[in-house]
């Protein structure tokens, strides 16, 4: 064991030091380090920051060994929150930094079990700096993640709050990307984003809420409307644009199925019996929109 900042032990100590940050390197056998409920199988020269309080996230198999480095935790700076962010996180020492860190601490290990110098005492301030480095980057990792998380839930109910914005305003004809941003206070780019994280467009999802609202007004038997008066009323400026994108996402015309639904309320009438075989899986009796 050198006396230096950075002290190494062949293993883990049965009672730590609080003053102490404890850093495993893995050395060979099966190794698991448990965190969050999540199991994380070390390799060769992975690195993981440990806790002698906290044994139970490092579980060891048969054959297995670490070298363990210990350094007075402040000279990292590292405050008890941040501790329990960095614990138990497995760092791969085969690429980025972790192999950085990792290199330079076996190399310090090997200097020191043969022998001790000035030379070590500045390796070991260096290896310091390293571990800094690295604290650092697992508690910036760690936010990132947690705002990511945060974000994820934030837009979900931002979505939605959305979503109903449009079923309120589907008769708008001014309804649109810039003004759905502009209700929400948030830029185009955003909204655009949020939508594709649900695998489809602001553009499609109004579109295909604007049909579905003609598609049940034109199935009313009690009350006749034109195609036109009825594409109008739900945003479509062009009636022949309506009618290509109805028939496209329902394979008919809008007046063909404005006839069928209207004759269906005749139960013996053929229109009925045509209406009914187009939508023999349906079970409600209704047509379900292709995606547009």
């Amino acid at each position: 064991m050198t006396r230096s900042l950075v002290q190494i032990l062949s293993a883990m100590p049965g009672e730590g030091d609080g003053n102490l940050l404890y850093l495993g390197m893995h050395v060979q056998g099966p190794v698991t380090v448990v965190r969050k409920g999540a199991k994380h199988v070390l390799e060769p020269n992975d690195l993981v920051f440990c806790d002698p309080a906290r044994r139970h996230l490092v579980r060891f198999g048969d054959d297995s060994r670490m070298k363990f480095f210990h350094m007075p935790r402040c000279y990292l700076g590292v405050t008890e929150p941040e501790l329990d962010q960095v614990v138990g996180v497995p760092v791969r020492g085969g690429e980025g930094l972790g192999a950085l860190v990792s290199d330079f601490l076996s190399s310090l290990a090997a200097r020191a079990e043969s022998h001790r110098s000035t030379i070590e005492d500045r390796l070991s301030r260096t290896a310091v700096h390293l571990l800094s480095v690295l604290v650092m980057e697992l508690l910036e990792t760690s936010t990132a993640d947690d705002e990511a998380a945060e974000g994820s839930r934030g837009g979900n109910e931002m979505l939605s709050r959305i979503r109903v914005h449009i079923e309120e305003h589907l008769m708008d004809p001014d309804l649109s990307p810039e003004s759905i941003a502009r209700a929400h206070h948030i830029s185009v780019r955003y909204l655009h984003k949020l939508f594709q994280s649900d695998g489809t467009t602001v553009s499609q999802w109004v579109r295909r809420r604007r049909l579905e609202a003609c598609r049940v007004e034109l199935s009313r038997s009690n009350r006749r409307f034109t195609v036109a008066a009825v594409a109008h009323r739900w945003g479509f400026s062009s009636p022949s644009h309506f009618s290509r994108t109805f028939r496209g996402a329902y394979g008919m015309t809008p007046s063909a199925w404005q006839s069928l639904a209207t004759s269906a309320s005749t139960p013996t009438d053929t229109g009925a019996r045509e209406l009914r075989s187009l939508t023999p899986a349906l079970g409600s009796g209704s047509l379900r929109p292709a995606p547009v």
